[in-house]
């Protein structure tokens, strides 16, 4: 079939062994790539019930159909497990440049299992897998070791791509429950511990080279699809916003709408905000447009620190959520103290989201008397040594580098605690924004803002924030084109481009299929309820479709609250619309 290699690669670590195997057309035609094939993949190759960091849980690498292509916005690739950070279905993506080189080696997914006896890299050909000694390089940080990688194992030869290379840090390394998986420096498979799955496999890095291309239905087609949107993107105000400002245009808009997460989610809205948003990095440091591979809207920052303790400091970002992370939760008030902590978290592999609420939970901790440890509010210093203690399970690290369901156990926090599933949410407060409460609830991933990007309808004005009735329907709308994006592997900043027509146009300009709208609902239904039954085999409870109870606590400045009932009204409407029963099962 067009726009697919029809052959994934498994990986048995145990063993040092490998197999190519063939995939029939018509789990393609059923589930599409990315995300679609790889949800298959890990339900077929799971053992239900597995613990997440049991060599027999399966980390699995998958492209799309339109990756490798002159599509804009195609140059992602994704990551699927079964998470340590939520018990559940775990799915995390990441752009640069990497993408390309993953599908270069020919594969639609690489399904990784077993364990191996030490420190190990591989690397991924189209014909061949090899396995390489890591003793040397367990224990370097990410750049390093992606440096290290690239100029030991990669290739030169005519038609060969660059390489690419993933790794963990330290993080990964220690098993800390929400490592991540970076490339190109500083993007990352941030979410939900995929880095702590492969660093249970003792794997420090893949790097991947190729020379493969995916053959397309109607080549003519796909160019004239990219050669317009192209053209609309020249005046489209959200790709001059995302190229000008990138993500940390949100400071702003949230605290105007009183929906950024300030004190440890006690709060709506930071009065030094201003100090930390998209205007104070771009004056205060020497900022610089990046973008991935196939893409016009460079929302990148590349950002290097000009004056003070980290003068010359370069990184990219940081972006909105670490932003709000650090500078909302953590009250820092200096984006350079902020780039600061970024770079920490990028260097030991820990996902900045999850850090900068477990930060604030800790000195939250620490202000009600639950623990005898000496950090407060914008103390940056104390901060950045209990990122250290988190990725080196040090004391008090250890107990936070379990997550936060442990440690509020542990500190008899329930009750402040603020996460979904054990995963902490992003930075738009779901009191003030009620569709993202729902969003929250119902991610399979846990609490997650980028399966709808539901934030986006809200704050614009499409439907009333404070609406209950009727959200859930809008909410299935925008999750189920975005869930076929990740099929694809497309990035979500396209959201406005990619209509359900557009998207359409493309999938049958890349594979052949129909591809009408009816068609692809009925798609994105068949891939929501096979993920939505592996997390039931995995133990879900219709109470992790919930809030946790941080977040039904009002917010202290404004008032502004979710209520245990209108949560209930929306998250029951949701399953009606599945076709779920009242339990969020399917028929």
């Amino acid at each position: 079939m067009h726009g697919f290699y029809g052959r994934i690669l498994r990986i048995d670590l145990s063993r040092g062994k490998y197999a190519v195997e063939e995939i029939k057309d018509e789990v393609f035609e059923k589930y599409l790539g990315g995300k679609g094939l790889a949800s298959y993949l890990l339900s077929e190759s799971n053992p239900p019930g597995i613990d997440p960091l049991d060599p027999a849980n399966c980390l699995i690498f998958a492209t799309g159909p339109i990756t490798g292509s002159n599509i804009w916005g195609s140059c992602r690739y994704g990551v699927f497990t079964k998470s340590p950070q939520t018990g559940f279905y775990s799915e995390s993506y990441a752009g640069g440049k990497v993408p390309e080189a993953i599908d270069s080696t020919g594969y639609d997914a690489i399904v990784i299992r077993g364990k191996s006896a030490g420190p190990t890299v591989l690397t991924i050909y189209p014909e061949s897998v090899e396995f390489h000694d890591a003793g040397d390089i367990w224990g370097m940080d990410t750049y390093k070791t992606e440096d290290e990688v690239a100029e030991r194992f990669g290739r030169s030869g005519e038609g060969l791509k660059k390489p690419g290379v993933v790794v963990i840090g330290p993080a990964g390394e220690n098993l800390v429950r929400f490592a991540v998986i970076e490339n190109d420096y500083w993007r990352s498979a941030g979410r939900t511990g995929v880095g702590t799955v492969m660093g249970s496999k003792k794997l420090k890095a893949i790097l991947f080279q190729g020379d493969r291309r995916r053959k397309l239905h109607d080549e003519s087609s796909v160019s004239k699809i990219a050669k317009q949107l192209a053209e609309e993107g020249k005046d489209n105000p959200g790709v001059k916003a995302y190229k000008s400002m990138g993500t940390t245009q949100m400071v702003k808009v949230l605290n105007n709408a009183n929906a950024f997460p300030t004190r440890y989610w006690s709060l709506g809205k930071y009065d030094q905000w201003e100090k930390i948003g998209a205007d104070a990095l771009h004056e205060r440091c020497e900022v610089k447009p990046n973008a991935c591979l196939k893409c016009f809207m460079a929302c990148g920052r590349m950002t290097t620190v000009k004056e003070g303790r980290h003068a010359g400091l370069k990184l990219e970002g940081p972006e909105y959520e670490t932003i709000y992370a650090f500078g909302g939760l953590c009250l820092i008030d200096s984006i350079e103290e902020i780039a600061y902590l970024n770079d920490i978290c990028d260097r030991l592999g820990m996902d900045t989201m999850s850090a900068g609420n477990l930060c604030a939970f800790t000195i939250e901790a620490a202000r009600r008397g639950k623990i005898d440890y000496k950090i407060d509010y914008g103390d940056v210093d104390a901060i950045a040594d209990l990122l250290g203690k988190i990725a080196g399970r040090e004391d008090i690290g250890d107990i936070l580098a379990r997550g936060i369901k442990f440690a509020a156990s542990r500190w008899d926090l329930e009750d402040i605690a603020v996460h979904v599933k054990g995963l902490e949410p992003a930075g738009y407060d779901p009191r003030v924004l009620k569709g993202m409460a729902l969003g929250y609830a119902t991610s399979d991933r846990g609490a997650c803002h980028l399966r709808a990007t539901f934030y986006k309808p809200e704050l614009s004005g499409m439907i009333d924030k404070d609406e209950i009735e009727g959200k859930a329907e809008l909410f299935i709308d925008f999750e189920n084109r975005l869930l076929l994006f990740d099929t694809l592997i497309f990035c979500r900043f396209y959201r406005d481009l990619y209509t359900w027509e557009r998207m359409g146009e493309v999938i049958t300009a890349v594979t052949g299929m129909n591809a009408e709208k009816k068609v692809l609902e009925k798609r994105a239904l068949s891939i929501a309820t096979l993920i939505r039954k592996f997390n039931l085999r995995e133990g879900l409870k219709p109470e992790d479709d919930r809030l946790s109870k941080g977040l039904h606590r009002k917010l202290q400045d404004i008032g502004a609250g979710i209520k245990e009932e209108e949560l209930e009204y929306m998250v029951k409407d949701y399953y009606r619309l599945h076709g779920w029963d009242e339990n969020g099962r399917p028929a």
